[in-house]
C-alpha cells in the first residue's frame, strides 16, 4: 500500500474571492488534516481491506460534508448572500473524493468495501 497524497485543486482556489486568504489557509489545512490522518490510520491498518475499510469511512465523511455545503447554496442565494464559501467547499470535499478513487491500489478496494457495506445494510435492513 501506498500513500495517499490529496491536493487541492485549481479551480477549487480560482473560484474564491481574490480576498480570501483565511479560506485558502482553511482549505489547505483541511487537507493536509485528511491526508495526514488517512495515511497514518492506513500505515496502521493490517492489509488492504483494512484500509479500504478505512478510506470509505472518510469517503462517507466527505460525501456528508459535500452534501451539507450543497444544502447551504440555495438557501444562502434565498437569503441575498453569496454562496461561494459554501460552493468551495463543496467542490472541494467532490475533488477530494475523486481523488482518493484515482489511488490504482485503492480504487478496486474501495468499490467492493462499498458494495459489502450496502449489502450488509441492507441485510440488516431487510431481516
Amino acid at each position: 500500500m501506498s500513500e495517499i497524497s490529496l491536493a487541492i485543486p485549481q479551480g477549487v482556489i480560482d473560484g474564491l474571492p481574490e480576498d480570501s486568504q483565511a479560506t485558502k489557509q482553511d482549505v489547505q489545512r483541511a487537507v493536509s488534516g485528511i491526508e495526514s490522518r488517512l495515511n497514518a490510520e492506513i500505515e496502521a491498518a493490517e492489509g488492504t481491506a483494512e484500509a479500504a475499510s478505512i478510506v470509505v469511512d472518510a469517503v462517507e465523511f466527505l460525501e456528508d460534508r459535500m452534501e451539507r455545503y450543497d444544502s447551504f447554496v440555495p438557501e444562502l442565494r434565498a437569503w441575498g448572500q453569496s454562496p461561494i464559501y459554501a460552493i468551495t467547499w463543496r467542490n472541494l470535499y467532490a475533488e477530494l473524493i475523486a481523488q482518493l478513487y484515482d489511488h490504482e491500489w485503492l480504487a478496486e478496494e474501495l468499490d467492493r468495501e462499498r458494495n459489502y457495506r450496502i449489502v450488509e445494510d441492507g441485510i440488516r435492513f431487510g431481516g
